[in-house]
């Protein structure tokens, strides 16, 4: 009985400590000074400071989870995935656009919708990281016609 107090007791310590250690306010105290208007960023600033994407890595992921929807040549098929090829929409949305866009997907409620077709999160692999789908972007600029 001891034992388990002790064992109870000591992970209860470890685990205290464990959130303290990932806690904490580290933003730096509020100035006189006050903070600049806040500007909006070119085109080009913000497609340099989007993580960079591997287009061949996100060829081969299009290939196993996108494909059923958008077709092997990304020219959509008809009733579930849109054309990315030649897509006017793909085109007017930023790289981090695109990225929150397959995060979240597009309920088949949703007004934009026109196929009245899901499209799921992460394209239905809740798995998929970030830089997947990041890699998943490259590979449609790669292949959008403009």
């Amino acid at each position: 009985m001891m034992f388990k107090r002790v064992m109870l007791v000591t992970i209860l310590v470890l685990s205290i400590m464990a959130l303290a250690a990932c806690g904490g306010d580290d933003k730096p105290e509020a100035t006189a000074t006050p903070a600049p208007a806040a500007v909006e960023p070119t085109a080009a600033e913000v497609v340099a400071a989007a993580p960079a994407g591997d287009a061949a890595n996100g060829a081969k992921i299009y290939s196993m989870i996108c494909i059923a929807c958008h077709g092997p040549d990304a020219k959509g098929v008809t009733g579930l995935g849109k054309d990315l090829t030649t897509s006017e929409w793909v085109a007017t949305q930023s790289d981090a656009q695109l990225v929150e866009f397959i995060k979240t997907g597009r309920d088949a409620g949703d007004p934009l919708n026109t196929t009245g077709v899901s499209m799921p999160p992460k394209g239905g692999n809740p798995a998929m990281s970030e830089q997947e789908i990041v890699d998943i972007v490259a590979y449609v600029r790669s292949i959008h016609q403009q």
